[in-house]
């Protein structure tokens, strides 16, 4: 088979490389397929980079909900390409191989972003509870330097998961099947293809990587149930809405993340398949960075006019 070198040591042998099949082998789809990766992936980054700098520009945009924004926006790009490059560069190159090394490399970045936009989501959930069922005490509890320390928080402990889950996996063997049925170098493939124990990888993932996952999504849920409840209490129907519209943008980028990411791996393993699965990644690995910068602009009169004086500045600096 293609592309597989066997390194011997301890009477065990080991793949050097793997091959990922990507999305398709069907020619015309695949490029179609790199069409539309490669437009999603622009958007992504342009997108999201509209988004940074219009909140670094605009001073009535430096507060804490846009500071999360930004630092969310910042995580979706990288979050991005740390798997879409790869799957232009297979199309360009012609060659599926991605090295031990390489996959391993995948691995710890997908899994600090990922947990990463766990934490913005939750941090900017815990934001707008501060917000809505407490405004006179707004200022004084959303602090600067709390918002920094949240965020920072929130990168090392992402950076010691992944860190964590990474070398788990370099410590396995793989020996003999090197194909990955995927677009990327995820951990469950990976654990399927290892001729290793990977009892103490599961345990891990189960214990810590769903801690990681369940607990910011808990945080999210009781702010909501209790944004909810502070809504329900405002008397004027216009006052309930103006309330409820703060957080819509917000609520939206929540419900397709984690929804994809439910389906993805909290679903019975009968119930998967390469196609669900390569089309539930997509959706949160691509899709979703993509789209939060629409869904937090299209609605936000704010930002629509931060974005508007970025792009104006722009075109007439050009003239």
């Amino acid at each position: 088979m293609t592309g597989i070198r066997l390194m011997r040591g301890s009477n065990q042998s080991s793949v050097s490389e793997f091959l990922l099949l990507g999305l398709s082998r069907q020619p015309q789809q695949q490029q179609l397929l790199f069409l539309l990766f490669l437009i999603m992936y622009l958007a992504t980054v342009l997108g999201n980079l509209l988004i940074i700098l219009a909140i670094g520009t605009d001073s009535r945009l430096h507060t804490p909900m846009y500071f999360f924004l930004s630092n969310l926006s910042f995580v979706d790009v990288c979050f991005s390409s740390t798997t879409v490059p790869k799957v232009l560069a297979i199309h360009i190159l012609r060659s599926q191989a991605i090295s031990f090394s390489g996959c391993l490399t995948q691995i710890y970045f997908l899994c600090v972003f990922a947990v990463m936009d766990n934490f913005l989501l939750a941090v900017m959930a815990y934001d707008r509870y501060v917000a809505i069922c407490h405004p006179l005490h707004y200022t004084t509890k959303m602090t600067h330097q709390l918002c920094v320390l949240l965020v920072v928080g929130s990168w090392v402990v992402s950076s010691m998961n992944a860190l964590l889950h990474t070398l788990l996996m370099a410590r396995l063997s793989f020996c003999a099947d090197n194909i990955i049925p995927h677009f990327f170098c995820d951990i469950t493939p990976l654990l399927k293809l290892s001729c290793s124990d990977t009892d103490l990888n599961e345990l891990m993932i189960l214990f810590v990587a769903g801690l990681l996952m369940i607990a910011p999504f808990v945080c999210i849920l009781v702010s909501y149930v209790l944004i909810t409840c502070a809504i329900l209490r405002v008397s004027s129907t216009s006052g309930r809405w103006k309330a409820f519209s703060t957080c819509s943008s917000h609520l939206a980028v929540v419900s397709l993340f984690y929804g994809t990411i439910i389906s993805l791996y909290f679903n019975p393993s009968s119930s998967h398949s390469a196609g669900k699965d390569t089309a539930s990644a997509v959706m949160y690995t691509v899709v979703t960075p993509m789209l939060n910068p629409f869904i937090y602009s299209l609605r936000n009169k704010d930002m629509k006019g931060a974005l508007r004086k970025v792009l104006t500045m722009k075109f007439s600096s050009t003239q």
